[in-house]
């Protein structure tokens, strides 16, 4: 009987868990992330690497190396990684950071000022004027430093 009363607390435990909002939107994250790979994956499949292959006349990278004293350094892994690093960095931005920045801002969501700024009295950077302490030079302020 007790054991049947621990698993039930358990169930119960891991259902209040399971339906939490912040497990629910990291599953949902992960599945459109999985489709979105997709998505990336096949714009440089389909469209990139064809670009590439016509300015530089080879499609894929992987079989570019050089041997030096028997060891051989394939180099064309990395491009090709790079490469793909850059369009998916570029695809994410472009049509997801940027939308939803501008959602944000038509929702007026984005609306706190940017913090008072004056420059530094050593190292004239402009810094925060509640700094104690310019993160450039190092130097310490002393009260009302910025007036």
């Amino acid at each position: 009987m007790k054991a049947v009363s621990r698993i039930s607390s358990l169930l119960k435990e891991f259902r209040t868990f399971a339906i939490r909002a912040n497990a629910i939107d990291l599953a949902i994250a992960v599945a459109l992330g999985g489709a979105f790979t997709a998505v990336v994956q096949a714009i440089v499949a389909g469209l990139f690497t064809p670009l590439i292959a016509a300015i530089f006349g080879q499609a894929n990278f992987t079989s570019l190396y050089f041997t030096l004293n028997g060891s051989k350094f394939q180099y064309g892994l990395f491009v090709n990684a790079a490469i793909t690093l850059f369009v998916v960095a570029a695809a994410l931005f472009f049509f997801v950071v940027k939308p939803l920045n501008t959602i944000r801002r038509r929702l007026g969501h984005d609306t706190s000022p940017p913090p008072p700024m004056a420059a530094c009295p050593s190292c004239f950077t402009d810094i925060d004027m509640r700094a104690r302490r310019c993160p450039a030079c190092t130097a310490e302020l002393v009260e009302g430093w910025s007036l």
